[in-house]
């Protein structure tokens, strides 16, 4: 097998899953499916939990995802990789000093390690929508609408999957704007703090 194969092997079983984990994602899938689309076209971005970035990414980069940008945040920061024709990968970590003692990613690491996406997050035309439509089949979602209406990126997240009581997976619906195939990093952290409870 080339790289490329091998490449889809790993995102093919990783997505396999989530799906077996996520329900809101699994009412996805079988809308998409009935559509003829299927998932996987549709995946936006994929995010791996980890205590180590660089440890973590290896396996992607031996698989032809190459760095792109760092994003820093309060008590924890993400390392974005890409590669042609593949979602981004969003891998993050509280940082490994003081400043990362209030970040919620350690024990959901240590809890459900780091070889499963935290999120995948799914590309939506309109994310009104998308929730109306998502809400009718009991797909519940977690905070609001992350992102200005008009503005280049806009985001969700369902509420978290729960196993042992812990919150584990969310689904995230990405309205994107303009070309606009980055992250936004006030977003990204307003996220992460809908889904705290729980955890």
């Amino acid at each position: 097998m080339g790289q490329e194969a091998d490449l889809d092997a790993v995102i093919t079983r990783m997505t396999a899953d989530f799906l077996a984990h996520n329900s809101a994602a699994r009412v996805l899938r079988r809308a998409l499916d009935e559509a003829g689309i299927g998932f996987v076209p549709v995946m936006d971005h994929l995010t791996i939990r980890t205590m180590d970035i660089d440890q973590r990414a290896e396996e992607f980069i031996a698989l032809g995802y190459g760095y792109d940008e760092t994003l820093q945040y309060e008590d924890w920061f993400a390392k974005v990789y890409r590669r042609a024709g593949y979602p981004a990968l969003f891998v993050d970590q509280a940082y490994p000093d003081d400043r990362g003692k209030t970040s919620i990613i350690p024990r959901w690491v240590q809890k459900f390690g780091d070889q499963v996406f935290h999120h995948v997050a799914v590309r939506v035309e309109d994310i009104e929508t998308a929730i109306l439509k998502l809400k009718a089949k009991g797909v519940v979602f977690a905070g609001e609408i992350v992102g200005a209406r008009g503005g280049m990126l806009r985001q969700i997240f369902t509420a978290p999957e729960m196993i042992d009581g812990q919150p584990f997976s969310v689904l995230e619906l990405a309205e994107r704007h303009q070309g606009y195939q980055g992250f936004l990093p006030p977003q990204a952290d307003s996220l992460m703090r809908s889904t705290v409870r729980g955890s």
